[in-house]
């Protein structure tokens, strides 16, 4: 897996469709939930890209402090269903976190996670805050690492 982090002018048109495409298949039909995921906020965030083979199978979007909440955060947290197996969402993790560390100079992070992946982010070191919520119909919770 090899990451790239590039801000939003630098997505070629190709790539830009391939990730709203992948987002689209987990989100919309994997997880069947009908929600506006162009919102206009991907040209403000850093999108961490996942390559395997030259095709994109993994992907973040990052926002510095203020741009999404108080603190820096990571969203649109995706790996393809086909390639979950090899553990690619602990690489996705680090390399979000690793950019947010790089480009935002801050280790302060707050997310908005689905429930299921709690232990999942707790084991990067993120703590829940707060009750669960309902976000476009799933359950989560917000999360922070500091």
């Amino acid at each position: 897996m090899n990451f790239r982090v590039k801000r939003f002018e630098e997505i070629e048109a190709l790539e830009l469709y391939k990730i709203l495409r992948l987002r689209a298949e987990v989100f919309v039909v994997e997880q069947d939930c009908v929600y506006q995921d162009i919102d206009n906020k991907d040209q403000k965030a850093l999108h961490v890209i996942g390559y395997k083979n030259d095709q994109i199978v993994a992907y973040t979007r990052l926002f510095k402090g203020g741009d999404y909440f108080e603190n820096a955060s990571i969203g649109r947290v995706i790996v393809s269903q086909k390639e979950r197996q090899f553990g690619y969402g602990h690489d996705l993790i680090k390399a979000s976190i690793e950019a947010i560390e790089k480009h935002f100079k801050t280790t302060e992070i707050k997310i908005s996670a689905q429930t299921y992946l709690k232990k999942f982010y707790e084991s990067h070191g993120f703590s829940q805050i707060g009750e669960e919520y309902l976000e476009d119909g799933i359950p989560h919770i917000a999360m922070v690492r500091i």
